[in-house]
């Protein structure tokens, strides 16, 4: 079986790059475009991995990764953070929220693909 992965991104483009990267390496990505709807997946899915954009619509990706975290069903999913915000400012906040990792956009397939599968390995 495919490891799901919940793609938290608003941006259509990112999110099909996301998706084809993910999906070339069978991992069976599942999408959110909002905060809300990521907690709402996540719980449905319980995916392996989520992937978190911290600039989302209605909400900032800190308050999900918090929300994320502070949730007993969902506090075990890693998440790694991909962000076009300041890697000096967004990256220890992150970490400090619980993330696992920081990934800097525009993020390239081979610099995403080992992190996940370093996550899958650690969980496994």
């Amino acid at each position: 079986m495919e490891p799901t992965i919940l793609v938290v991104e608003d941006g259509l483009d990112s999110w099909r790059l996301l998706n084809l990267i993910l999906r070339a390496h069978h991992y069976a990505p599942i999408w959110a475009a909002d905060g809300m709807q990521a907690i709402s997946e996540a719980r449905k899915h319980q995916p392996h991995v989520i992937l978190l954009d911290l600039g989302l619509p209605g909400g900032d990706g800190f308050v999900v990764l918090e929300r994320l975290k502070s949730n007993r069903l969902l506090s075990a999913i890693p998440v790694i953070v991909i962000t076009a915000q300041d890697p000096l400012m967004a990256g220890p906040q992150a970490r400090k929220l619980g993330a696992v990792a920081f990934i800097q956009k525009p993020m390239k397939a081979d610099e995403l693909i080992p992190i996940i599968r370093g996550v899958l390995e650690k969980k496994a």
